[in-house]
């Protein structure tokens, strides 16, 4: 394992009925804030006005920023720094899923920086500050809730991009279970694809001996094979979304990566996807992951895949390595499909014409460190293998 540094401030009330301690949470840090959301959802189960109220409660004022895209766009960014200043906000609350909580994260951020927080994300510059972030999530995937990681997006320019940086940790997370019950069934199956591929990504590493880590990572997949399909199956089952919920944080918390660091392959190919055609990221990643094992089995690889058939679907052991590799890797596409989950681009209406520029667009040098290196024409193979 390698040295590392494990350091979450944020503080999480996980539980039915654990909006009531959000007033007095923001109280402590911010007395006129920005809500900020996506659609209507929010306002038809309840999560609205359960949290106006708390802030009413509390003496906070409040302005509201709603219509948060999936994949936020750097133009809702824009809109919630001018608000922001405008009016001498001093906290940001995010009531939804990733998408909203991390534009919540960049107007935090902007908000307190002197140029325009695209700069984030194209490494101009690097957050240093921000104002206080808080959280009501509504959906198990993304691990925002809980991270120090925003993606955005420029539509106009076929970009999505990650920034991370300390300062945007939520200060404090409300996660109650109940507030998923209500989604709809594709999404539910997108968010667990959407934490699977965390753990996928901190699992598949260079790093051998992290096995605590392994370990831990190997009950979160387990936990979303189970709860994944009881949720869809039954969207009130509260034990199967609480856990589907608890998973989405640690999958992506730093825990998993700690003494193991890892450059994200398939996410960032993913964000190509999303970039060009806007489709949701849950949906690409379980497209394109089963292809990438399958890409980058070989004779090296093979012993890690053979011991996440073995552990984590519960394969026979005795088998021959290639086969208990290949095995686990059907097993994680069947899942998907389970689920409800496409298996190929054409399913969401993606043709070739744009694979190349994608590819190009995705590779990075850091993909030199990746489980299995890729090059430029890698990608470009994973993404044709996903037609």
């Amino acid at each position: 394992m390698k040295n590392f540094k494990f350091h979450v401030p944020t503080t999480i009330y996980f539980g039915k009925g654990q909006i009531e301690k959000l007033g007095q949470e923001v109280a402590q840090h911010a007395h006129n804030i920005l809500v900020v959301y996506g659609g209507g959802s929010i306002k038809r189960n309840g999560v609205y006005d359960a949290a106006m109220a708390q802030l009413a409660a509390n003496g906070i004022t409040a302005q509201e920023l709603g219509g948060v895209d999936p994949n936020p766009r750097i133009a809702t960014v824009r809109k919630g720094v001018a608000l922001c200043r405008e009016h001498g906000l001093d906290g940001v609350l995010a009531l939804g899923g990733g998408s909203t909580i991390d534009c919540a994260k960049a107007i935090a951020a902007g908000t307190l920086y002197d140029g325009d927080p695209w700069d984030f994300v194209t490494g101009i510059a690097s957050p240093r500050k921000a104002l206080p972030i808080f959280t009501v999530l509504t959906i198990a995937a993304t691990g925002s809730e809980m991270d120090s990681v925003a993606v955005l997006s420029d539509p106009d320019h076929n970009e999505k991009r990650s920034f991370s940086a300390s300062c945007v940790l939520p200060v404090c997370s409300i996660m109650d279970p109940t507030y998923t019950f209500t989604l709809p069934a594709r999404q539910t199956a997108a968010g667990c694809a959407d934490i699977m591929s965390h753990t996928f990504e901190n699992y598949f590493s260079r790093v051998e001996d992290a096995y605590f880590a392994d370990r831990v990572a190997e009950s979160l997949l387990q936990t979303c094979i189970q709860c994944g399909p009881q949720a869809i199956a039954h969207p009130d089952d509260y034990a199967a979304r609480a856990n589907l919920m608890w998973c989405s944080s640690w999958a992506i918390n730093g825990f998993l990566d700690a003494g193991k660091p890892v450059a994200w392959s398939v996410h960032k190919i993913e964000h190509e996807l999303s970039a060009f055609y806007d489709i949701t990221h849950g949906v690409g990643l379980a497209i394109l992951t089963p292809n990438w094992m399958r890409y980058i089995l070989n004779e090296k690889t093979e012993s890690r895949f053979a011991q996440y058939g073995v552990r984590v679907w519960g394969l026979d052991s005795s088998l021959p390595l290639r086969q208990l590799a290949e095995s686990a890797i059907d097993k994680t596409r069947e899942f998907f499909t389970s689920m409800g989950l496409p298996a190929t681009l054409s399913e969401v209406n993606i043709d070739e014409t744009n694979l190349r520029r994608m590819a190009q667009k995705a590779h990075q040098p850091s993909f030199d460190k990746t489980f299995v290196p890729l090059s430029e024409d890698d990608i470009y193979n994973i993404l044709r293998m996903s037609l």
